[in-house]
């Protein structure tokens, strides 16, 4: 089994900054890519930013230029720095993490999700 916790949402006035970590523990053979991803309330659940093993990154563009998504290999954990927050940015914010375990089978484990509250 392959778990994911994140942590280090808040409430933040706008244009103030937070980073968000994502641990995933287990049975983890290899990792494939980690995300984050978000919903509002009233929303679907949209992907924000994602990094791959090769360390290929992709951002909705609604975050570009303000969020960054980093890993640290060695520990399987994900991090989203973001800055210039924006009350459009409030939602709970959730990781997700592909791979491998380890019987080579694949997982695809969600974490419980963190409040992040932009304030105007």
């Amino acid at each position: 089994q392959v778990q994911v916790v994140e942590s280090g949402g808040g409430l933040v006035q706008a244009g103030g900054s937070l980073r968000l970590s994502c641990a995933a523990s287990g049975t983890i053979f290899s990792i494939n890519a980690m995300a984050w991803y978000r919903q509002a309330p009233g929303k679907q659940r949209e992907l924000v930013a994602v990094i791959t093993s090769s360390d290929s990154t992709t951002y909705t563009s609604s975050v570009k230029g303000r969020f960054a998504i980093s890993r640290d290999s060695a520990k399987n954990t994900v991090y989203l720095q973001m800055n210039s927050l924006e009350p459009e940015d409030t939602a709970v914010y959730y990781c997700n993490a592909g791979g491998l375990t380890y019987l080579r089978r694949r997982f695809d484990s969600w974490g419980q999700g963190t409040q992040v509250t932009v304030s105007s």
